[in-house]
């Protein structure tokens, strides 16, 4: 005679948990209209940025040429001056040039935005540079930190619930390639296109020239060498990324319009 194994039932708990955690994943949108899931509160995803931001100052030593840091920090006020002013009058923005020849910047939850050395050899001018950096200052208006922190919760969940419900290891395994190469990635890719979008618009609004973010990625797409495949990558391919900002160009153009009409004439010399 067969005997046949069921998985143990999930307890009340877990079903619950699972319950809650799917209507929080409903109640969030992004600046452009998509669904998120989003778990934490500001107050939390503020506190996490500021202390990876000050973990990464102790770590990294700030740059010490003067001259480059007035020039980042005359770009980022020019930047955050454009912010819609609900982020711009309640978060306190601050900008850390590293001492470091890693071609990257960042922005935290917090208004916690880092650039380091390198991305100026590579972010020619002060319009690249706010090209990078309102990418940047992009994610945070997106909350895409909160959405990759809660994806990671949900992860953990769907395992821990696998488990309980006696899923074999091969499911488990399939689990794990399917969130690396199913759902995490592309949605990652997703949010870096989401915030190219936001930056471009936000670039533009603060009065800086739209058109040289292709040119940033012209000159990335030149130093960056060999890639990995875009459907491994976390980040849409350089050619990729410039066909979209050149489909949503005559938009920007418009708000650079409205910008120098507003007297919005950014001038950071290096």
């Amino acid at each position: 005679m067969m005997t046949r194994l069921y998985p143990r039932a999930a307890t009340g708990r877990h079903l619950t948990l699972l319950s809650l955690l799917a209507t929080l994943a409903a109640c969030a949108s992004s600046p452009l209209e998509r669904r998120q899931v989003v778990l934490y509160s500001e107050a939390d995803m503020t506190a996490r940025g500021e202390a990876a931001y000050s973990q990464m100052r102790a770590e990294i030593a700030a740059s010490e040429d003067a001259r480059a840091t007035r020039y980042v920090q005359c770009v980022a006020d020019h930047v955050v001056e454009a912010l819609p002013e609900a982020q711009r009058e309640n978060t306190q923005w601050e900008v850390t040039l590293f001492a470091s020849e890693q071609v990257n910047a960042f922005a935290l939850p917090g208004g916690k935005i880092g650039v380091y050395e390198g991305l100026l050899d590579v972010a020619i001018n002060q319009h690249q540079l706010a090209a990078v950096m309102a990418h940047e200052v992009g994610h945070v208006l997106a909350n895409h930190s909160n959405e990759r922190a809660s994806q990671s919760a949900l992860r953990n969940v769907g395992f821990g619930v696998a488990q309980i419900l006696g899923a074999s290891d091969t499911t488990l395994r399939a689990l794990d390639v399917g969130t690396q190469l199913g759902l995490f990635l592309p949605f990652n890719r997703t949010q870096e296109s989401e915030a190219d979008v936001i930056g471009l618009t936000l670039m533009a609004r603060a009065g800086f020239e739209p058109e040289e973010s292709i040119s940033l990625w012209e000159n990335m797409a030149a130093t960056a060498g060999e890639r990995s495949p875009e459907l491994l990558s976390t980040h849409p391919s350089p050619s990729t990324r410039m066909d979209d900002l050149r489909a949503r160009m005559p938009a920007a153009e418009a708000e650079l319009d409205a910008a120098q009409a507003r007297g919005a004439t950014p001038d950071c010399i290096r």
